[in-house]
């Protein structure tokens, strides 16, 4: 039966995880988008206001709980990232240069480029340079992404086709460019034609709707014109979701410094519908979200902003990492951003990074997020609450540089991604993935955040973990359980996740069993064992 958002449906037999009795079963109704009733189990009749009859779903037990978001992705990047040579496993670039060979051998076409994803250079013993590409792939054009996609290895040929020295100077026969200069060659070199792009991304949505999500906040660095393109673009039926236009869950569009003079001229607010999309369902959910600019850089290009110096650092500039922008010129946007009514979201994430995102946002008197936050000054901590900035943070990240934290940030890592110190000063906290440098998976970071560990070595800084109602509750919009009122973005999962967390460890947590997902009241995901 086609259950469309006016109609509605009737959730028979459900349990609401993280409410106070969450083994009670429940009946929850659904109407118009919204959660309009939650009663005993077999005490609500399918009927909506109009009297008209509902369909029935029988959870038979199933746990249902608010819909996910996942605060920080780059979408597009996320959907091309599955389909490049991934070398994130190399420990030499030699041993990269050789796999991205071996992936190529089998290509047909010589004259593309080939672009590979994932070193990790700040644990290797030798800096990557063109001649390593050049001696494995010669003559190629290979342009390889760094796992937190702030710094790009190319080939000598590459470095030729896109003029890298000419466009950044900072290339050199090294090869090796970081940030601004790094993201440009990225995003040149793994272009492809909209119409493939639009797809790829379409699908990831799916794929994620698959994991519960509900909505991401996307900070990919494009025009939002390339939003309302895909919000028209027909996306099939598929995980028995319902088939309509555009995305399978809410996209918050963010807005890079570049394209913010359109965003301004347009009169665009954060929240508002993007002006030319026109189906209904697609138009309410994919909406403009924040201004997003950088402060530093990261911990594994060795460029975010830190007190401490990089240790093995060559004394000089550089060594504390570096400050892309300025408190005062930081401070002029967010002033105007936030006067043309729109939210921002500041990308810092060493200790001196963060403490100038929080001065700035002092001095412009105004909230807003600092994404990443990764190593924060104890005096910093309590900040965020008395200005009212979130704490966009994403938990993979702490199990994943675990490894470079320890040497770059040696005698530092007291204060290296400090979730619960966040939580214990007031901030408001929020988890996201920050794909494709993580997976889009809210699940992952609901482990990772409660677990501090990926393998079998213990919890890293386990005092910072989360339990999991903080992580869950960072992970939901705020949401601790489903509630009459709530708008109808709902995950159904074979168990709660609690009772996986008991019985099955960091694993469980991190594979549920989505049986479903609704957006407004309409199903994005929706399992064989759903439907039976």
């Amino acid at each position: 039966m086609d259950v469309r958002r006016e109609d509605g449906m009737l959730l028979r037999s459900v349990r609401l995880a993280g409410a106070p009795d969450p083994r009670r079963p429940r009946d929850v109704l659904v109407e118009r988008g919204r959660v309009v009733a939650v009663a005993d189990a077999g005490t609500l009749a399918p009927r909506a206001a109009s009297g008209a009859a509902l369909p029935v779903v029988d959870a038979a037990g199933a746990a249902l709980l608010p819909g996910l978001v996942d605060a920080h992705v780059h979408l597009a990047d996320w959907a091309a990232d599955g389909r490049r040579p991934d070398v994130s496993a190399a420990t030499s670039p030699q041993e990269a240069a050789q796999m991205l060979a071996a992936a190529d051998a089998g290509r047909g076409r010589r004259d593309d480029v080939l672009v590979g994803r994932g070193f990790r250079d700040g644990l290797w013993a030798q800096a990557p340079r063109a001649e390593h590409l050049d001696a494995a792939l010669p003559g190629r054009a290979v342009v390889v992404a760094s796992q937190d996609l702030h710094s790009a290895w190319c080939s000598t040929e590459a470095a030729r086709r896109f003029r890298v020295a000419e466009r950044s100077g900072a290339a050199g026969p090294t090869g090796l460019v970081v940030e601004g200069a790094a993201m440009a060659l990225l995003g040149d070199a793994g272009a492809v034609p909209p119409e493939v792009g639009d797809a790829w991304t379409l699908g990831a949505t799916q794929e994620a709707a698959a994991r519960g999500t509900t909505a991401v906040v996307d900070l990919q660095r494009a025009p939002v014109e390339d939003w309302v393109r895909r919000a028209g673009v027909a996306r099939p039926s598929a995980d028995g979701a319902e088939p309509g236009t555009g995305p399978a869950l809410r996209v918050a569009v963010g807005v890079w410094r570049e394209h913010l003079e359109g965003v301004l001229a347009a009169g665009l607010r954060s929240g508002d519908r993007l002006p030319g999309v026109t189906d209904p369902v697609a138009a309410d959910r994919v909406r403009l979200g924040p201004l997003k600019v950088f402060v530093d850089g990261s911990l594994g290009t060795r460029t975010a902003y830190c007190s401490s110096a990089y240790a093995g650092a060559t004394p000089g500039a550089g060594t504390h990492g570096m400050l892309l922008l300025p408190a005062g010129e930081l401070e002029g946007l967010l002033r105007r951003a936030t006067s043309a009514g729109l939210t921002t979201a500041v990308h810092a994430i060493g200790d001196v990074g963060v403490r100038t995102a929080l001065d700035a946002h002092e001095a412009a008197g105004c909230g807003g997020r600092v994404e990443h936050a990764q190593q924060v000054l104890p005096e910093d901590l309590p900040r965020f609450a008395a200005l009212g900035v979130t704490a966009s943070v994403q938990p993979r990240h702490a199990v994943d540089d675990r490894d470079l934290a320890d040497l770059h940030w040696a005698g530092a890592t007291s204060r290296a991604f400090p979730y619960a110190a966040l939580l214990a000063a007031g901030a408001d906290v929020v988890l996201g993935s920050d794909a494709p440098v993580a997976p889009l998976d809210p699940w992952d970071a609901v482990a990772s955040a409660v677990h501090r560990t990926l393998d079998d070595r213990g919890a890293w800084h386990p005092e910072q973990h989360l339990t999991l109602a903080q992580a869950l509750a960072a992970s939901c919009g705020g949401r601790s359980h489903v509630r009459v009122g709530d708008v109808a973005d709902l995950a159904l999962l074979a168990e709660d996740p609690a009772d996986l967390l008991a019985r099955g460890g960091p694993g469980a947590l991190r594979s549920p069993d989505v049986l479903g997902t609704l957006v407004g009241g309409r199903w994005t995901h929706r399992s064989a064992k759903l439907r039976r």
